[in-house]
């Protein structure tokens, strides 16, 4: 095994070594010692010379003071890891890609309050303008291209998509997921938006663009877009996921659309890029306010997510960061500011959690164990009477926005929903992040009271409330009412609904077929997709057509044919 260290200048309470020393077993963190051993440990796993691995840098007061690579960069060549390899980053990506257009603001070429179809003609007319802002911090509505690409039959990595297909997919939807503006959603779509924006404004390509006013006056030699995936990019590593056999299998990201990610960079050049978040030496003040403006609802309320960037906090203190995940790499960059620390991941390992990873690195530098984020893992001892409130509230829930099924379980006094909620004291549970307050009416359970709806709160939407809903047992004879052929042209799919051995499948264009779960009333999940499938009945209770949500589409319509 390989294992590359850089070391440069440290200054904390005092420097330890200058540029091209020799490797330190400890560095000085926030609470006294950092210590090498526990970073190595975090690595532990993916520091053979027979799998895929990572790279770890980290930066104080904008100065690198350790960057570290483990594992394997080529299985093939058995190359090394290093510390100047360089990896793809996923949706880190975004913060650059709201950098240049942020940029193109501060010059005057456009106004983040535009319109985009001052840009986008071709967009459709939506009611309420989709500004650039929203593009940025995903609060456009917009349905993510590759979401719908899935629905077509074809997800990411299966073709090569370019710019091209990407837009057209984004421009022929005739609904949104929601009223611009209304609710934060996650949605690839802004960001290659925003690149194709920055070529049309310009005139240039995004990677000319990029390096003349971001790249090359920060120093970040090692940085370049992937717009052209066949390019060979020396020093770069092959990305790897395990096979359903146990063995390595290469896992590339085979398309041409960049901007929602597709950044080729170093753990070293994304520190370069994040201090200037701090100095504005490239930008200015303007552009620091911009880049770090979070994101405001139609009702007011601000988000956590910014221009690529997302505001957290723990151990004490504010964070900034952001993760990302494309084909077999992973990535995240965070950001403390009031400590001066900041720690870049990146992996070539689809199954390595880069996000996790760098949390624990911060952890060594602030000499604990929280990971600021999610909540107490374990369950609440309590009463009879509050494990048998979290037994009543336990149950099935739907989403109202996207028809999404909801699971609560109970454990012991507290709920579980993704991750656990324990009892606030209040009536409600919560986490560190979110909360959940039920809504109680009149019924046989909880001597008289039944859960009618949950209402959650979260730093990103307003106080959404789920319904209760019951689980739905179809017979035979109404499985055969949601027989038939259902279309989509906005994402060029056709099903058919079928009844196979007293259980109804959906069949897709290419014949493959999948098994539609009753959840609730007309509700269906999809095989393995996550999906849910509700079918739509007109005024005489006949089924008329149906929407689908599936990744980070809302509701797409389908239209029964026959």
């Amino acid at each position: 095994m390989d294992i590359r260290n850089v070391l440069t200048g440290l200054g904390l309470a005092a420097a330890l070594c200058a540029t091209g020393c020799a490797p330190d077993d400890h560095l000085e963190g926030a609470s006294g010692i950092l210590d090498m051993a526990s970073i190595d440990a975090i690595f532990q796993d993916v520091s053979g010379d027979d799998g895929p691995g990572c790279a770890v840098a980290v930066s104080r007061d904008g100065q690198e003071i350790m960057a570290r690579a483990y594992g394997m960069s080529n299985l093939e060549t058995d190359t090394p890891n290093g510390a100047e390899t360089i990896f793809e980053a996923g949706s880190v990506s975004k913060q650059f890609a709201s950098a240049a257009v942020i940029m193109l603001a501060m010059d005057g070429e456009l106004s983040l309050d535009d319109d985009i179809r001052e840009h986008f003609p071709e967009m459709p007319d939506y009611g309420s303008p989709i500004t650039v802002r929203m593009l940025t911090n995903h609060t456009s509505g917009l349905r993510d291209w590759g979401s719908v690409a899935s629905i077509e039959g074809w997800p990411r990595w299966s073709r090569v998509h370019e710019h091209l297909h990407a837009f057209d997919i984004i421009s022929r939807q005739r609904a949104l997921n929601y009223p611009p503006g209304e609710y934060y959603s996650y949605t690839n779509s802004g960001y290659t938006l925003i690149a194709m924006l920055v070529e049309r404004v310009t005139g240039k390509s995004f990677e000319e663009f990029s390096q003349n006013r971001i790249f090359q006056p920060l120093g970040m030699t090692n940085t370049q877009w992937r717009d052209d995936f066949s390019e060979i990019v020396k020093g770069r590593s092959v990305a790897y996921r395990r096979g359903d056999d146990g063995q390595w299998r290469s896992s590339m990201p085979f398309e041409n659309v960049y901007g929602n990610g597709g950044l080729l960079t170093t753990v070293s050049d994304l520190l370069k890029f994040t201090h200037n978040l701090e100095t504005g030496e490239v930008g200015g003040p303007e552009f620091l306010d911009l880049m770090h403006q979070r994101g405001v609802l139609n009702s007011g309320k601000e988000i956590s997510y910014a221009s690529g960037l997302v505001h957290g906090f723990g151990r004490g203190t504010t964070s900034v960061g952001h993760g990302g995940a494309t084909a077999g790499y992973r990535a995240q960059l965070t950001r403390y500011p009031e400590a001066g620390f900041a720690v870049s991941v990146l992996c070539n390992l689809a199954e390595a959690n880069a996000w996790d990873r760098a949390a624990s690195v911060a952890g060594v530098f602030f000499g604990d164990s929280d990971s600021g984020g999610g909540g107490n893992e374990t369950a609440t001892e309590a009463s009879p009477a509050d494990v048998q409130t979290a037994e009543a509230v336990a149950g099935l829930y739907r989403d109202p926005r996207n028809g999404w099924p909801v699971r609560v379980s109970a454990e012991g006094a507290s709920i579980r929903v993704g991750g656990l909620f324990a009892p606030d004291g209040e009536g409600g549970y919560s986490t560190s992040t979110a909360s959940l307050t039920p809504e109680w009416m009149d019924g046989p359970e909880l001597d008289g009271r039944r859960v009618a709806a949950l209402v959650r709160n979260d730093p990103n939407t307003d106080a959404l409330r789920l319904e209760r809903v019951e689980p739905f047992e179809p017979t035979t004879a109404q499985l055969q009412q949601y027989t038939g052929t259902y279309t989509s042209d906005e994402a060029e799919a056709a099903y058919t609904v079928v009844v196979e051995q007293e259980q109804l499948a959906l069949a897709d264009r290419y014949d493959r077929t999948m098994p539609l779960e009753p959840v609730y009333e007309d509700g269906f999940s999809v095989g393995p997709t996550g999906a849910i499938l509700i079918f739509r009945r007109d005024g005489g209770g006949r089924v008329v057509r149906a929407s689908l949500s599936q990744g980070r589409v809302w509701d797409l319509r389908l239209e029964r044919v026959r």
